[in-house]
């Protein structure tokens, strides 16, 4: 008859090891933590940039826009209701003659 063997996979071997099971567990809790951090920082990135380049279009438009209406033809338009013309004539310059 054989003399019967305890397996590796024995109470005592569980126990013994215990530690380092639990090392493993909490460096595979880690592992998905971190998968899961990356992703979400990978998105809020991916946001932030898809809202910068609308800002920089709408920096754009509104620059373009005030560019245009800074002209002097686009100026003069906008002033004529209130009853303001071009000068036609350079202006005076006025000259202190009292000293």
């Amino acid at each position: 008859m054989t003399k019967w063997k305890p397996s590796l996979l024995g109470y005592r071997w569980i126990m013994k090891n215990m530690g380092f099971f639990l090392f493993l567990a909490a460096l595979a809790v880690i592992y998905i933590y971190n998968g899961h951090y990356a992703d979400k920082i990978s998105r809020d990135i991916t946001r932030t940039n898809k809202e910068l380049k609308e800002l920089q279009y709408e920096y754009k438009t509104l620059k373009s826009e005030v560019m245009f209406r800074s002209k002097q033809s686009e100026l003069a338009k906008a002033v004529e209701p209130f009853g303001l013309k071009e000068l036609t004539h350079p202006p005076y310059v006025l000259v202190d003659t009292v000293k």
